[in-house]
């Protein structure tokens, strides 16, 4: 079974990010997983980036904040990733983009010749206002999944068939469908198959 980290930012517990978020907790519960729930905003995560948390490209092994350290060690404890968001400007929320900025840093999730998120699964489900057929029409389907699979995921050395990017379209009146398009992703996660070891925090 897969230690799960299902992360999420929204401001209301009720919105429909809310609501797949503890839709895909409860799932992966039942099929016997472990998951670790990140809500960023229940647990007050402060998204801007601090002089003790910007990255020294000359110190790959600078010690940052305590609170960063310990989300290091959440995403480091994790087989599987997933993060939850309603898409804004095309783009992450700004609390899960300062997440990504100040927890996913140089020396940690990137910079060092083995990647420590190597192995990992990832997953990004993406609650988009527009209709599927309009979103692909504007390109925005391919340079959005080229953002978070390309330039975060890989980039922080998972694997590109370890990483995936799903759409749950026509958000504001998707209704049940929202719930089995989150199905449909989780069912494309293989959170069966065992994942290398990482080279831990302190290498």
């Amino acid at each position: 079974m897969s230690h799960v980290l299902l992360v999420t930012g929204h401001p209301r517990t009720d919105s429909l990010t809310g609501q797949l978020t503890r839709h895909a907790r409860d799932r992966l519960v039942r099929e016997g997983h472990t998951v670790d729930l990140l809500d960023l905003h229940a647990e007050g995560f402060d998204p801007r980036m601090t002089e003790a948390d910007e990255p020294d490209w000359a110190d790959r092994d600078k010690t940052y904040s305590d609170e960063v350290h310990a989300h290091m060690r959440r995403v480091e404890a994790a087989d599987t990733v997933i993060v939850v968001f309603p898409l804004w400007w095309f783009g992450l929320p700004a609390l899960v983009k300062g997440w990504i900025d100040r927890v996913w840093n140089y020396g940690f999730a990137y910079g060092r010749s083995r990647p420590r998120l190597a192995g990992k699964r990832m997953l990004w489900l993406s609650l988009v206002s527009y209709e599927r057929e309009q979103f692909a029409e504007l390109g925005w389907d391919e340079t959005v999944t080229r953002t978070l699979r390309v330039g975060v995921s890989e980039f922080c050395g998972i694997g590109a068939g370890d990483t995936s990017v799903h759409f749950v379209y026509d958000s504001l009146k998707a209704g049940e469908a929202a719930f089995k398009e989150t199905d449909a992703a989780l069912d494309g996660l293989d959170l069966s198959r065992p994942r290398p070891s990482s080279p831990g925090l302190s290498s």
